[in-house]
């Protein structure tokens, strides 16, 4: 597997895209993950990434957002969701990535006035209609695991269920490590995953709250969840996911630290060449 990283750990520091890319290639990741909001994005900016990518030789690999709508009670809502995840999915095609990830969100006022079935049945049929889109641009979708009480998706056998009963060849899962853990999902409930997993997130946690840690500052025993995923055998990406950096000034350090950290694990695991990821000049 390559090692990558969401360039939202530089965006969230108000690094400039451009800068953020060229560190991220320069660091050693193989591939990038773009955060951004395709609705409106200007034609300038997807021309820009396109062309520092291109140059710098670092593939994209998955466009990351966030659409609760897709579960939203109110059908024009979900519309207009769905059409926004749409322009992700065309956004991917011209960026040559390979999926889109999407997070569904949770279950509404507390899974009592709206059947929580409405809102599952609800996710299932957009999710189906955004798989049809996507096929035909050679897209996959990939759907989050949120470690929430109510969240959709917030333990393996919820996220089998849901991929199972979607039943779409382009709807399938991605896998984070730290989600497991606060989900209190053992490395050994990853193998339910075979043949549905198809990207990973990687950061650390304390074990209580969501982090997006670099490896080695929280609790996470990563050997166990890199060898199940190994196991697996997904041609894909593992990237790092980093958020919240204490220090803004020293974001840069704290993706090296992350890049290091990650790196050396991956190695470990079998699941990374020794020589791959090479820092750039």
């Amino acid at each position: 597997m390559r090692l990558g990283i969401i360039n939202s750990a530089f965006a969230q520091a108000g690094v400039d895209t451009a800068v953020g890319l060229e560190h991220i290639a320069r660091i050693g990741f193989d591939c990038v993950d773009i955060f951004t909001e395709a609705a409106g994005l200007s034609k300038s900016e997807i021309r820009l990434v396109s062309r520092i990518t291109a140059r710098l030789g670092l593939p994209i690999i998955s466009l990351p957002v966030v659409a609760v709508g897709l579960i939203d009670f109110n059908q024009p809502v979900r519309e207009f969701h769905l059409a926004r995840c749409r322009q992700y999915v065309d956004l991917a095609k011209t960026w040559s990535a390979k999926n889109i990830l999407v997070v569904l969100g949770e279950y509404i006022w507390q899974r009592e006035v709206i059947p929580p079935q409405a809102q599952w049945d609800w996710g299932l049929e957009t999710c189906r209609r955004l798989g049809d889109y996507a096929d035909k641009r050679g897209i996959d979708i990939a759907l989050e695991l949120e470690p929430f009480r109510l969240s959709l998706l917030n333990s393996v056998a919820s996220m089998v269920r849901f991929v199972d009963e979607c039943g779409h060849p382009r709807v399938r899962a991605n896998i984070d490590i730290s989600h497991l853990v606060l989900s209190d999902a053992s490395p050994a409930e990853v193998k339910k995953l075979q043949g549905k997993a198809i990207h990973v997130h990687l950061s650390d946690c304390d074990g209580k709250v969501h982090g997006d840690l670099p490896p080695g500052r929280g609790v996470v025993k990563f050997a166990p969840y890199l060898q199940a995923i190994k196991e697996l055998k997904i041609d894909g990406v593992v990237s790092v996911e980093l958020e919240y950096a204490p220090d803004h000034s020293k974001i840069v350090a704290w993706v090296e630290e992350a890049y290091r950290e990650t790196a050396k694990l991956m190695e470990l695991a079998g699941l990374r060449a020794r020589t791959a990821g090479q820092a750039r000049p």
